[in-house]
């Protein structure tokens, strides 16, 4: 059976550049109709997307990223999953299942290059396709390698990187798994929820003096996606040869700016054997059949969890974003479209 399509559909746009916090009202919804797919194109009913911390730096323009920024008065995108409606001239058929970058509207042409079919089964959720899961994995195995009996601190462990890479941590052997985040209520989640030991905060004083009561004989393995402060905090506490994992720089991106500039002691980081690495994604593609295999048996067998928070149509999109910048939420953010 065929769906019908509508003749129309809505979209977000970036109506302008903030110029201090992220707002709604620096987005708008536009009706606009749904295009449709000449040979070598697919047209799809997007389902589910994400937002992530990136775009609030996409969305100020200044940015150094891989990718191009967002630009006023156009569509955003984003990850997204959705159903197959039309795709002549390609392999796939409607009602297949995919994932791509169209995110932030209703219906979505894309490339058939840009289509990457899923199989809905190999995750107990669909939705675990949109998690930033191989990001997590990456930083705890191949840039903190995480050992067994090692202590290991992660910061943002709330977000949808952290509350993955603390259980990654655990899986590895971790007998210590120590994460901040913003709020105390939030950190609560993270040890009833998700299994950390203990939590340091960003409204509960000094970010190195709550590490060195969380750790007090010290830290192996450090995965970092804020920077600044508790980078430091985070060297400060390390242990002789400790690995440090630099994922993300938060603490930059919350000013809109990638940029996370700190002042490191190097040669107290030479004397301690101290290993800092830089990890990005694209450098490493050759580990996503692993990390997939980890984490479908993971989420298969209860040993991992997908935390995430849903929010009920594309109207809700631009309130997600601004929710995750200010740190409302736990996990993965997505919107149902």
């Amino acid at each position: 059976m065929t769906t019908a399509v509508p003749a129309t559909h809505r979209e977000v746009r970036l109506a302008a550049r903030p110029q201090g916090p992220l707002r709604t009202g620096h987005f708008r919804i536009a009706e606009v109709p749904v295009p449709e797919a000449v040979p070598g194109e697919v047209l799809v009913r997007n389902q589910l997307m994400s937002v992530a911390a990136v775009m609030d730096t996409l969305v100020r323009g200044d940015t150094n990223l891989p990718m191009p920024p967002y630009e006023p008065g156009e569509v955003l995108a984003g990850p997204a999953i959705g159903v197959v409606v039309a795709a002549p001239g390609t392999d796939l058929k409607p009602g297949d299942l995919i994932t791509h970058n169209g995110g932030w509207r209703e219906y979505a042409l894309i490339d058939a290059a840009d289509a990457q079919r899923i199989d809905p089964e190999a995750l107990p959720d669909a939705a675990a396709y949109l998690s930033q899961g191989l990001t997590a994995w990456l930083g705890i195995v191949r840039g903190a390698e995480v050992r067994a009996g090692d202590t290991v601190f992660v910061t943002a462990a709330a977000g949808g990187v952290g509350s993955l890479a603390g259980q990654f941590a655990r899986l590895r052997g971790a007998t210590r798994v120590i994460g901040s985040t913003s709020f105390r209520r939030k950190g609560q989640y993270l040890v009833e929820e998700l299994g950390y030991d203990a939590v340091v905060t960003r409204d509960a004083g000094p970010i190195e003096d709550q590490l060195r009561e969380a750790a007090p004989t010290g830290i192996d393995a450090v995965f970092d996606n804020v920077g600044g402060e508790q980078l430091l905090a985070a060297l400060a506490v390390a242990r002789r040869g400790a690995r440090v994992a630099l994922v993300g720089t938060l603490s930059g991106q919350m000013s809109g700016n990638l940029s996370a500039p700190v002042e490191i002691d190097t040669g107290a980081l030479i004397l301690r054997g101290i290993n800092l690495r830089g990890m990005s994604g694209s450098d490493h593609l050759d580990a996503v059949p692993e990390w997939f295999r980890e984490f479908s048996r993971g989420l298969h067998d209860g040993t991992l969890t997908f935390p995430r928070t849903r929010l009920p149509g594309i109207d809700q999109a631009p309130r997600a974003l601004c929710e995750l910048i200010e740190g409302r939420h736990v996990g993965a953010v997505l919107v149902e479209l």
